[in-house]
């Protein structure tokens, strides 16, 4: 009797994993549209529509790097903490606690000057991404707690803080009654490039995109965080620093979610409101394994997921789909590639029983 078994791949598939990759895509784009056929929608056309909304005109595609950008910065950090087997699913409330860090800086040091007061709107951002990712490194370490629960309710808490504020004690008075703080002053704004509609985040996204795959490759460091993340207790062995590396990947995770929100809040919003929670935290765990956290990597995959949330505020307008359709899509491009990455690892074995 023929028995189906899978074996490992001696060799990396090479070029093969790019056609498994485009397959795998191409497989969620059939589901995709299998679902808006169900709707009754127009399955070719709404598929098409979403594409060439998102990448078709310079508008489009000013849209998908803006929106890129705080993708790619939580992303960054998720992967971080990914390699070091550490799941973090935090990334959503630290980007709102970055928000808020950066909105306190804002409102506080009015007066200032741009080049005083963008550096300490990001180090503020800083500070309480980097705060909040700390609290489940610390229980983890202290007291076993699971950090994927602690980081997932650290999300509401965080939202909820937001929240808190700006119905509250930062709510402008001259807003009408809608929960927002009062405008930044000019100084507090991230410029824009030129006369286009993208912001100096976008060339801070590079430079740290950059240095992180330095650092990864490159220092000690950065080797001890891999070994440490291929094994753990042959790390301990060898006498690395585990528990300084758990804290050290989760504030940095929470500092870049930081970055985020900081950059949301100045140069997108230029004030903060509740609006500003977008999800761009838990569409960040998606791009990192899609990028099999590889930082350039996450750079491309940050910007195709940008560029479906483009696509699906079309959809919405023009077809009426419903919003819940953008996650699923997303869920279905994340659960193709990773089924197609088996394939790149393995190769299915047909061989009679004995």
């Amino acid at each position: 009797m023929p028995v189906l078994s899978a074996v490992r791949r001696q060799e990396p598939l090479g070029w093969g994993s790019c056609l498994v990759f485009l397959a795998a895509l191409a497989l969620a784009f059939t589901v995709s549209g299998t679902l808006l056929a169900v709707q009754g929608k127009p399955a070719l056309q709404a598929l098409w529509l979403l594409v060439e909304s998102a990448f078709g005109s310079r508008y489009a595609l000013e849209d998908c790097l803006i929106k890129a950008v705080p993708i790619f910065l939580c992303s960054l950090g998720v992967g971080l903490t990914f390699r070091l087997q550490v799941w973090n699913i935090g990334a959503e409330g630290q980007f709102a606690l970055g928000a808020v860090g950066a909105t306190w800086a804002a409102l506080t040091f009015p007066t200032w000057p741009w080049y005083a007061l963008l550096p300490v709107m990001l180090l503020c951002a800083s500070a309480a991404g980097g705060l909040w990712g700390a609290i489940p490194a610390v229980l983890r370490l202290k007291l076993k707690a699971n950090e994927i629960i602690v980081t997932l309710m650290l999300n509401y808490v965080g939202i909820l803080i937001l929240e808190f504020l700006v119905y509250g004690v930062w709510k402008d008075p001259a807003s009408f009654g809608f929960p927002m703080t009062s405008e930044f002053v000019p100084a507090a704004v991230v410029a824009r490039i030129g006369d286009t509609r993208l912001n100096w985040g976008l060339l801070l996204c590079l430079a740290v995109g950059v240095l992180m795959s330095v650092f990864l490759r490159s220092t000690r460091l950065g080797f001890e965080l891999r070994a440490c993340g291929e094994n753990v207790r042959a790390a301990r062995y060898a006498r690395m620093p585990y528990s300084l590396l758990v804290v050290l990947v989760m504030v940095v995770s929470g500092a870049l979610a930081g970055w985020a929100g900081f950059l949301e809040a100045s140069a997108t919003l230029g004030r903060l409101q509740p609006s500003i929670m977008s999800g761009y935290g838990y569409t960040a765990i998606v791009v990192a394994w899609l990028a099999n956290l590889n930082p350039l990597v996450i750079a491309v995959a940050s910007f195709l997921l940008a560029g479906v949330r483009v696509g699906m505020e079309t959809l919405q307008l023009d077809l009426q789909v419903p919003a819940a359709f953008g996650g699923i899509m997303e869920g279905s491009i994340l659960l193709a590639v990773l089924a197609g990455g088996f394939f790149s690892r393995y190769r299915l074995h047909l061989r009679r029983a004995a």
